[in-house]
């Protein structure tokens, strides 16, 4: 009699997706709050560009230490850190009394959430069977847009009742709370785990990935560099993130005076796309691991990363077209929808090609892909400056787009980083 394997493993999948909702809350309460602190500190739109980039340039440059650490001295104690680190300079934000200050805040905690995705991504190479990589993916991703489409109407109504200040206080608060719970339940491989039951061991250490000698396979920068797939890898993610964080910073404040809406209606306005999004994971990691199944693994990256992106490329230019708030926003709900479809496929692709590295080579995608999101947060305030106009924006986005669909093309999950001393 076959023994059915015990699936408390699930309960990484759960954390990640629960980690992954607060970092997302966290990041995306600037957004609902930007009227009440523009007022109160006197900020330009460009200026407001300018905080909002400072995230993302701190969260790009952060992205292959905090990878790095992970790889290195352990995912528990490094995303414990991080989560306390982040926490504080989330409360940090709330105390904030001018441009500069803002600025340095939030390029501090930009670097502080950086390490967040990498780490969980080097703690999934020793927890998850590779065939569940992509539904474990596509969990892990729906809580951040989970966490930003909730955030943004909860976020608006305290606005009105506490002021925006005290938000930032409060999770900041939560921050600390979940960072020691962190600490407490998690293990950095199953094997080390006194609630996973030997059986369920043995399961995961069977079907994950394999480890091989570590001072054989230790990557420096520059070797994974050198790889054609992590290059092709990076240049993707810049067209996934460019239009995402236009939802994350740009999209509230865009309808809310295109459509002359009030702060509450914006707010559940803004969180169709990210609701979307979450949708886009879940199919996205459901077909990842389907494909992979039949036995395609090259494809089972390629073929959703490949319909994400023309998803994204129609719902932008379709948004175009759209005279309302809710056709503008459906629009790009599809493209979002799309755009997250590319994530599972992503990652899954930074742990097969770099295995025991996946935080480093993974931290360097994401690190590209945030320097696109730096250019987001620029792109749209001076492109209307410079045009009048925000039509330039979205073909940026558009083109974006096709590019990533043509580096899907050359990408081949198959081929492992190799260094040889």
């Amino acid at each position: 009699m076959i023994k059915k394997v015990p699936s408390k493993r699930y309960g990484f999948f759960a954390g990640s997706f629960l980690i992954t909702l607060l970092l997302y809350i966290d990041r995306v309460c600037i957004s609902s709050a930007k009227d009440s602190i523009s007022a109160d500190l006197n900020l330009t739109d460009i200026q407001m560009g300018w905080v909002l980039s400072a995230f993302a340039l701190g969260y790009a440059l952060f992205q292959v230490p905090g990878g790095a650490m992970g790889d290195k001295y352990g995912v528990r104690k490094v995303m414990t850190s991080i989560m306390v680190l982040w926490s504080f300079f989330t409360a940090l934000t709330g105390a904030a009394w001018s441009y500069m200050s803002m600025l340095f805040f939030r390029f501090i905690f930009g670097g502080a959430e950086a390490g967040a995705f990498p780490n969980i991504s080097r703690a999934a190479f020793s927890w998850v069977p590779l065939k569940e990589r992509g539904i474990f993916q596509g969990i892990n991703f729906s809580g951040s847009r989970l966490g930003a489409a909730f955030a943004l109407p909860l976020v608006a109504y305290l606005i009105e009742a506490w002021g925006w200040r005290s938000i930032f206080y409060f999770f900041g608060i939560i921050g600390v709370i979940c960072a020691g719970l962190f600490y407490v339940l998690f293990r950095n491989k199953p094997e080390e785990h006194p609630g996973i039951s030997q059986l369920e061991k043995d399961y995961i250490i069977e079907n994950r990935q394999k480890e091989t000698d570590a001072k054989k396979v230790e990557l420096p920068i520059g070797v994974i560099l050198k790889s054609k797939n992590v290059i092709l890898a990076m240049i993707q993610y810049i067209g996934s993130n460019f239009i995402f964080f236009f939802m994350l910073t740009w999209l509230f404040p865009y309808i809310k005076d295109k459509y002359s809406l009030n702060l509450v209606t914006t707010g559940f306005y803004a969180m169709m796309p990210l609701l979307a999004g979450a949708l886009g994971n879940w199919v996205s990691g459901y077909t990842v691991d389907a494909i992979y199944k039949s036995g395609k693994w090259k494809l089972s990256r390629q073929v959703p990363a490949i319909v994400g992106f023309v998803l994204v490329v129609t719902g932008i230019l379709s948004s175009l077209y759209m005279d309302t708030a809710l056709g503008a926003v459906l629009c790009l709900s599809v493209a979002i929808f799309g755009a997250d479809m590319t994530l599972s496929p992503s990652w899954s692709f930074c742990m097969d090609i770099g295995k025991e590295n996946s935080g480093k080579v993974s931290g360097m995608m994401n690190m590209a892909g945030n320097l696109g999101a730096f250019s987001t947060a620029l792109a749209f305030p001076y492109l209307i400056e410079w045009t009048g106009s925000t039509q330039p924006f979205f073909y940026v986005a558009a083109f974006l787009g096709l590019v990533a669909i043509i580096c899907w093309l050359y990408m081949d999950s198959s081929k492992e980083i190799k260094y040889e001393k």
